[in-house]
């Protein structure tokens, strides 16, 4: 599994809360990236703190020490804590119990910062609930200490379900497969635009639609291979590696689309080992909060639809926005198809020397 501070300064990523209920005491360990808490960036629905007007004052938190850090963090938690609710029974207050704010080190990968809270609750109540803060993306709930654990994945402002204090909420194989088919989807709508350009560059060499569905198969094939290999810890390429490579992709299908005219046989290999790339992309995510005991199938499963309806979804609004239409036009190549390839190209091209150079 990959730790939770994989991945590129500016991507936001779940936080992952572990709880446990002991001796009448409630332990929730938080592990995220508190720059972006204590910036006021809204994470709700949002990919990449760059696309908030917060941004810069985020990457001047990510320079500060822990003891420059730390007094800002506990004044934010102060209002913070109020809204994350939990309740078994009766509202369960928690407070600061300890924090640990990582060294500042290499600027082009987030911290991972770890909070530990605790609450008195009572020894008789069979159930809690846990209400997210709104504005604070998306969390991965982890019950430990007990059988059959819960394990949950919901967005802010929304309330996990009841959840059992002696365990014995595992869900079943249909449960699970449901639960990670949005993490899939979201990954790619709104969260996955690498993703989004690659299947886009896909897109504007052709708009016939049997080659097109075919490299997308070929492309998810690839990707699903991968995305299983690396979730599961076989295959492990350091992401460093793998997010310039997966920009580059996106470079290297957007510029032969303005040098080919039609899809040539060689064009499915490249995109099959280009979504074996992007499975390991989408493996550094799914490894963030991990797959559940016993129910790994269902889980990578359910991941892997989801990121497919996600490129279709995409496919079919860029085929009913521009295919349907342009189909037929004669100069459909040289004024639409080109001047959007270049563009990806651009994008990437950004991507790549951001991801290699910053």
């Amino acid at each position: 599994m990959y730790p939770p501070s994989v991945g590129r300064a500016h991507e936001v990523s779940p936080t992952i809360a572990d709880f446990e209920v002991s001796e009448g005491q409630l332990t929730l360990t938080l592990r995220m990236n508190i720059e972006a808490f204590v910036a006021g960036i809204d994470l709700d629905g949002r990919a990449d703190t760059n696309s908030s007007d917060k941004s810069g004052d985020y990457d001047l938190l990510r320079t500060m020490p822990e003891a420059e850090l730390e007094p800002m963090l506990r004044l934010f938690l102060e209002d913070w804590l109020p809204e994350l609710e939990i309740t078994a029974g009766v509202p369960v207050p928690l407070q600061l119990y300890s924090l640990h704010i990582p060294e500042v080190g290499n600027a082009s990968l987030p911290r991972s910062s770890e909070l530990v809270l605790k609450g008195e609750i009572s020894g008789a109540a069979p159930y809690l609930s846990i209400t997210w803060p709104d504005r604070s993306g998306a969390v991965v709930l982890r019950q430990n200490g007990v059988p059959d654990p819960y394990t949950g994945y919901i967005m802010g402002g929304d309330r996990s379900g009841l959840i059992a204090l002696k365990g014995g909420a595992v869900q079943n194989g249909w449960q699970v497969f449901q639960s990670y088919l949005p993490v899939g989807f979201d990954h790619i709508l709104p969260k996955g635009l690498d993703h989004i350009l690659f299947v886009l560059g896909v897109f504007f060499l052709t708009l016939r639609l049997k080659p097109l569905l075919w490299q997308v198969s070929l492309f998810t094939l690839a990707h699903s291979i991968t995305l299983a290999l690396g979730a599961l810890g076989v295959v492990h390429v350091n992401p460093a590696i793998v997010e310039p490579l997966i920009a580059a992709s996106i470079v290297f299908v957007a510029v032969e689309n303005i040098f080919v005219r039609r899809v040539h046989s060689w064009r499915s290999l490249v995109i099959f080992g280009f979504g074996l790339l992007h499975g390991l992309g989408f493996a550094s995510v799914l490894g963030e909060f991990g797959l559940p005991p016993g129910q790994v199938v269902p889980a990578l499963l359910g991941f892997n639809v989801g990121v497919e309806l996600g490129q279709l979804t995409v496919i079919a609004l860029a085929y009913g926005c521009l295919g349907y239409w342009f189909a037929g036009y004669p100069k459909y190549r040289g004024r639409v198809a080109i001047p959007a390839s270049l563009t990806i190209a651009l994008i990437g091209g950004y991507w790549f020397a951001e991801r290699v150079f910053l």
